[in-house]
């Protein structure tokens, strides 16, 4: 009895067809690394936006922003800012989002813009990023200096996955002052 090897054959009689379109989600450590570079990047920029331009032009950067870096084009996004309160804690729209960055929206009347406190560099540490092949969550600090030099550091939880062109999106953003112990 023979073995015959169909695998062989199959590949040889495929070998003319033009090459496959992989599609692969995964991943890599340097895109996360490089989105939260990008956040921070963005933060300053609007904070520099308003001290050039004002609240409207911090808020069209503001709105680029968002939409490049969060996923709300395809859903909901888990964003929970660093100063809000109930009943408007979570912003999963991207009119939360906005506003929470930098205010002037009505329907958000507590918000002063985030955004527009004057920050002037920021920087992300991670305690701990966990990838698993399509989707990418951090958890670490992000020190915020402001104009006078005071830095403020936030806890901070990122979870990214790809969108269907392969752009990292952010769909969940936790963020809370550190605990003081008192």
């Amino acid at each position: 009895m023979s073995i015959r090897y169909i695998v062989p054959t199959l590949l040889v009689g495929l070998s003319g067809l033009a090459s496959a379109t992989v599609v692969n989600q995964a991943i890599t450590e340097a895109e996360v690394l490089a989105a939260q570079k990008g956040w921070c990047q963005a933060l300053v920029d609007i904070s520099a936006a308003n001290d050039k331009g004002g609240q409207k032009a911090a808020k069209d950067l503001a709105e680029k922003v968002i939409d490049g870096a969060y996923g709300y084009q395809m859903g909901a996004v888990l964003f929970k800012p660093t100063l809000t309160v109930a009943p408007q804690t979570f912003r999963t729209t991207r009119a939360g989002a906005l506003a929470y960055f930098v205010g002037g929206d009505t329907a958000f009347p507590k918000d002063t813009g985030f955004a527009l406190k004057g920050w002037t560099r920021c920087e992300a540490k991670n305690a701990a990023v966990f990838i698993a092949g399509d989707s990418a969550t951090t958890m670490g600090n992000v020190m915020i200096t402001g104009k006078d030099g005071k830095v403020t550091t936030v806890d901070k939880t990122w979870k990214y996955v790809k969108d269907d062109a392969g752009k990292l999106r952010i769909v969940v953003h936790h963020s809370s002052l550190p605990y003081s112990g008192s």
